[in-house]
């Protein structure tokens, strides 16, 4: 679905604050979409705070600093919410879909009990459109590199989906599902275009199918 389908065109389309659900290990990208399980009741907050105003919600990594309140990543996303749903036990499952990524910016002194930005926008407007952006590249020695990976760790991914995908999904899906230390995947969530996110992701493949899995990891599987 093209961005400017959900009605983000332009910069001044969108919000001037919006509330961050600080997650280390997590990114979001542009077009991708993240299931979330919303436990927390200051999160449970901002969920429903969300779905009442515009459901737009940034999503960032953090970077030390005190344990109540570590300091934010430079860069995160912003994800519209687009599904949503209440569990027996009073917690929710949502999806977080990319519209577009943000530098952090000022934090707002708020009396609700989840944090607020006032993002910065403009170093990413190209992200509203980011699915022309690339149209293809050179699949077989990129697949070759994510099958090493896989099978180092254990994984699969169903390869009729992965061979159809159009380039920009199948290169921000993997940059999100694998799992990868935080460091890297911030590093790839700040890639300038997708051509370099590319270059990083395949980077990241080589260098760890080549070391192999650590025998303590257990990552989860990739569906």
């Amino acid at each position: 679905m093209h961005m400017a389908a959900r009605g983000y065109r332009k910069i001044g389309d969108l919000p001037p604050t919006i509330p961050v659900f600080p997650l280390d290990g997590a990114v979001l990208l542009p077009f991708g979409e993240l299931p979330l399980r919303i436990f927390e009741p200051r999160y449970l907050n901002m969920v429903d705070d969300a779905m009442a105003g515009d459901r737009m919600i940034g999503l960032v990594q953090t970077r030390g600093g005190a344990p109540a309140r570590p300091r934010l990543e430079r860069v995160g996303c912003a994800g519209r919410l687009t599904a949503y749903a209440e569990t027996g036990d009073g917690k929710y499952l949502i999806t977080l879909t990319g519209i577009c990524r943000f530098e952090t910016g000022e934090e707002l002194i708020v009396p609700t009990p989840y944090r607020q930005v006032r993002p910065s926008w403009a170093m990413f407007e190209a992200d509203l459109a980011m699915d022309d952006e690339m149209v293809e590249f050179e699949r077989a020695p990129f697949l070759g590199l994510l099958r090493r990976y896989l099978d180092a760790r254990g994984l699969g991914v169903e390869w009729d989906a992965v061979a159809a995908a159009p380039a920009p999904a199948l290169i921000n899906s993997l940059s999100m599902a694998l799992p990868f230390e935080r460091a890297e995947k911030q590093a790839l969530l700040e890639a300038p275009s997708l051509e370099e996110r590319r270059a990083a992701l395949g980077a990241l493949l080589e260098m760890d199918s080549a070391f192999g899995a650590d025998e303590d990891d257990e990552p989860p599987p990739i569906h």
